[in-house]
């Protein structure tokens, strides 16, 4: 029965597993988030940011590594090109995030909701390409 499911979810293309796996990072991350604003306090919602995304991202590698892309190889060079990937997508999430929250006064938790979400596009697209791309 293990290796039917296992077999199962290998046969699904990457994209389908990034969206399972996807999904339940962008849960964690944004409950860490939820809490991390609780703690420290809305006002001061970059900081609840940059806690909650350093937090999320270690979950976040093992689980692509793992469970989407299966990547062998320098596991160092491969985190280092995952951080880098997490530096933009933490710009474009930290960016949108100001804007609906200090541009446009959207509530903090419905802001992130989607900016996280956004985010994890431009996530998919550099773990892909860069981070988890194979030669």
């Amino acid at each position: 029965m293990k290796n039917k499911v296992i077999n199962f979810w290998f046969s699904l293309s990457d994209k389908i597993r990034f969206l399972f796996v996807g999904g339940f990072n962008f849960a964690f991350a944004y409950f860490l988030f939820i809490v991390m604003t609780l703690i420290i306090g809305k006002e001061h919602y970059q900081l609840d940011l940059v806690l909650s995304w350093l937090l999320s991202s270690f979950v976040s590698y093992t689980t692509q590594k793992t469970l989407v892309f299966c990547t062998k190889g320098n596991i160092i060079k491969e985190y280092f090109k995952c951080f880098t990937s997490w530096m933009v997508s933490y710009a474009v999430n930290a960016l949108l995030l100001e804007l609906f929250v200090g541009v446009l006064s959207i509530n903090v938790f419905v802001s992130q909701f989607f900016a996280t979400g956004m985010a994890a596009v431009v996530t998919y697209i550099l773990f892909k390409f860069f981070a988890f791309k194979q030669k």
